[in-house]
């Protein structure tokens, strides 16, 4: 009898010790009229916050007026690491400032919170689910379209095409849930590839803000086609970087989260794949569109 109860007992230490490898926290988000995907989170045991899940980004940013005025203890900034419960798991974080953050939040904490994890993004049921491996029936279907996912320092790139006027650009693009629109074009990338911009119908002119409050113009064109994998969209209002560049030392195209929420997703970030599949907005029309007649 004892030799039975230490084998059932050993049994059940195995089996939770084994129940993080079959790890699923499944997470409902919001998502807004701008784009903007948020959940729920606890910080610091206190304070519950809605925070953008901004794949452009890591760790935890929160904007200095929830930082001065929302939360019950102003955390140290850049150096101490603090609690971030998101589901049913706890996260450690430093934290960091901004002035701007997503529309609706307080926010927003990176993709490096799940290092090892595979998370899945369903935007037709609005769950964002953090699994322990890639469920099996992602990888053998034929629905998903299977890119790499290059990790450069802390950032999460994927290889798209641009296509217009029958000249093609495969290039990268940062794979960026935090930016609402479509997708940001550098201006040096496209006049290095000599893409014919030119041929691209102009739709507005803007000055928009960084996260940081700096002023970057920026033009909004229809390009004729974006592919992702062997999916195509047509027609797709992007904004062309002009006189600036988001990043320090270097170029880069963004994809944004008007175009990444027409597909389901999964982020395999321990083999560096991203599966897509086109959803119920897959179709849906953009924010900002082609005069019709242009």
């Amino acid at each position: 009898m004892k030799h039975l109860l230490l084998i059932v007992l050993l049994h059940l230490a195995f089996q939770g010790a084994a129940q993080p490898n079959v790890l699923r926290d499944t997470i409902p988000f919001k998502m807004n009229a701008q784009n903007n995907m948020y959940v729920r989170a606890v910080f610091n045991k206190a304070d519950t916050l809605n925070l953008n899940f901004d794949t452009g980004t890591t760790e935890l940013v929160l904007i200095n007026s929830v930082r001065q005025h929302k939360l019950k203890s102003a955390p140290t900034l850049y150096s101490t690491v603090y609690d971030l419960k998101i589901g049913a798991t706890t996260y450690r974080t430093k934290v960091y400032d901004a002035e701007l953050t997503a529309h609706e939040t307080d926010g927003r904490f990176g993709w490096d919170l799940f290092k090892g994890k595979v998370v899945e993004l369903d935007y037709d049921k609005n769950l964002l689910i953090v699994h322990a491996a890639l469920p099996p029936s992602v990888a053998e279907s034929k629905r998903y379209t299977k890119l790499p996912l290059a990790f450069e320092k802390d950032l999460l790139l994927i290889t798209g095409a641009l296509k217009q006027s029958g000249v093609v650009n495969t290039a990268s693009f940062l794979f960026d849930s935090g930016y609402q629109r479509t997708a940001m074009l550098d201006d040096e990338l496209l006049k290095q590839s000599t893409f014919p911009t030119d041929q691209m119908p102009l739709i507005k002119k803007v000055v928009m803000h960084g996260a940081q409050g700096n002023e970057i113009p920026v033009l909004t064109k229809n390009l004729a086609v974006l592919q992702l994998g062997k999916f195509k969209l047509k027609n797709v209002p992007v904004q062309q970087l002009t006189g600036s560049k988001l990043f320090k030392n270097k170029h880069l195209h963004i994809l944004g989260n008007e175009v990444l929420k027409r597909f389901n997703t999964f982020l395999d970030l321990q083999a560096g794949v991203v599966y897509l599949k086109p959803n119920h907005y897959f179709r849906t029309g953009y924010i900002e569109r082609k005069p019709a007649g242009a």
